[in-house]
């Protein structure tokens, strides 16, 4: 039998459609209902429904009276507060395209995204690094609290196939890739309330990231409104040890965050009680056994339930507490998702590695890569689209994952191409080659580190602060390994695998 996992066709998206319209649809029904508290060690900034929904239209009729247009392209430099996801809503419920980005980019960063995308103007918070002289339209924080108030823009309904947003990512080749998403995406996404969440009205979502992050964007914000249930987000500066307290204190129902976070939290506290806690959800990185079993040691049995996912397509392979993951398994396809298990004849034999696919029908699939017709191509065999992840699956489709096909590296729940590091790096005038990979320091803790041949030692602080010019704090180097030579593969290219042993323990 073939490694293809059909869990049959989910409900088509209706038309007319409007991303914003779906996220807000339960507002006017619950507009005295709290949708969302930022929380403080000292109190909480409540949101109701109606509230919320005001200020998204709102924001909406300022875009229109800055004079941004629909299908317009609007760059989001925003930090870690609320007006990132109401900027982001009130663009998309007007027909206007954000691309949300994290606040850690470089200004060097922005320029190329700039480049790229020929923006109508950019979103942004004075805190955020981004290039000023651009000659691009900026509308400022203090601007886009007064959009607030404004009486509320109508939603731009539309074909749900057109462009609703994008978000950036690496890709294999280094370059930071455009993901174009359809406003169907928010359609896709209720695949995961039953696959993964099991999520419901009467829940309290707590989501330990930033507002700026697309995993709580969507996970910590968007799904929880689209069912009418109260999303909790910590307020910038909470430190991690604090969130159990506020898990205890908010009486969070559901936990989402990177493992990385559990690992953090579990090192602070042997024990959690967490009596209105269900479970766990968590994604962007693999999960390790030992901080599931030390999790469910802590909290006297709570579960936590891992997705695997991508830019491209959210997540799409999960456990749920209705389908708990098989042992050593990921999870299984959502209902709703064509999952194949694929080499290059095709779908490969149950048990069988191969590489992770999902079929080109999938409604939260990407429209493609913005402006590289070229690489959007190459991601796809047939009617399949290839991820790059290599795993195996059962006859039950319970997925087993195998590892990366190439040498991505993960950075606190962050894809990183070690080719984007290298290209950022090779320019200092006294490095010769370098090469990059993550490492593992300790049990379930990785770090990027450097490796690099000169001519003379170069001082670890020049090197430290010519990356932090020119990355992304997720993807600066923690470490800087100076080599005689670099290992090569047989045809002389760089081998990171054979980098890691060269690590000093």
């Amino acid at each position: 039998m073939m490694s293809i996992f059909d869990q049959g066709p989910f409900a088509p998206c209706p038309t007319p459609f409007n991303l914003a319209a779906h996220v807000l649809q339960r507002a006017d029904a619950l507009s005295e209902k709290i949708a969302l508290s930022v929380l403080s060690q000292s109190g909480s900034e409540r949101w109701s429904y109606g509230r919320l929904k005001s200020a998204v239209l709102g924001t909406g009729t300022g875009l229109l009276e800055a004079g941004f247009k629909p299908g317009d392209i609007l760059l989001m430099r925003l930090g870690n507060t609320v007006e990132f996801p109401l900027a982001y809503l009130g663009a998309i419920a007007v027909g206007i395209v954000p691309v949300p980005t994290s606040s850690m980019l470089t200004a060097r960063e922005v320029e190329k995204m700039i480049t790229q995308l020929a923006p109508a103007g950019i979103l942004h918070d004075t805190e955020v690094a981004c290039p000023m002289d651009c000659g691009l339209p900026i509308i400022d924080t203090a601007a886009l609290l007064k959009m607030r108030d404004l009486p509320p823009a109508s939603y731009d309904m539309g074909d749900p196939e057109r462009l609703a947003y994008i978000i950036y990512t690496s890709g294999t080749s280094g370059t930071p890739r455009a993901v174009m998403h359809a406003h169907r995406a928010i359609w896709a996404r209720q695949m995961m309330h039953e696959g993964w969440y099991g999520l419901t009205e009467e829940d309290r979502l707590l989501h330990a990231g930033a507002f700026n992050w697309t995993f709580t964007l969507g996970t910590g914000l968007m799904d929880p409104w689209s069912v009418g249930a109260t999303a909790l987000i910590p307020a910038q500066g909470v430190p991690i040890e604090a969130i159990p307290l506020l898990l205890k204190r908010h009486d969070a129902t559901i936990f989402a965050a990177a493992p990385g976070v559990y690992r953090k939290i579990l090192n602070h506290r042997a024990a959690l009680p967490l009596p209105k806690l269900r479970h766990g959800l968590t994604a962007g990185e693999k999960l390790s056994d030992s901080i599931r079993q030390h999790w469910t040691d802590a909290t006297d049995g709570k579960q936590l339930f891992e997705a695997y996912g991508m830019s491209e397509c959210s997540t799409f392979i999960s456990a749920s507490p209705a389908h708990p993951a098989a042992q050593g398994s990921l999870g299984r396809p959502q209902v709703g998702r064509k999952i194949a298990i694929l080499d290059e004849d095709g779908a490969v034999e149950y048990g069988k590695e191969g590489i992770i696919s999902v079929h080109r029908s999938d409604p939260g699939l990407m429209l493609g890569y913005y402006g590289a017709p070229d690489a959007t191509a190459a991601k796809f065999q047939g009617e399949w689209f290839l991820t790059g992840d290599h795993a195996s699956m059962n006859a039950s489709g319970d997925i087993t994952f195998m590892g990366r096909v190439d040498d991505m590296m993960n950075a606190g729940g962050f894809r990183v191409s070690p080719l984007e590091v290298e290209a950022a790096l090779l320019p200092h005038p006294q490095i010769n080659e370098i090469g990059v990979t993550d490492i593992e320091i300790k049990e379930d803790a990785r770090i990027i580190a450097a490796f690099y041949t000169s001519d003379a030692p170069i001082p670890e602080p020049d090197l430290t602060a010519f990356a932090q010019d020119r990355l992304a704090r997720y993807k600066q180097p923690r470490a800087w390994v100076r080599l005689a030579e670099m290992p090569t593969n047989p045809n002389g290219k760089l081998s990171r695998k054979g980098l890691k042993p060269l690590f000093p323990r």
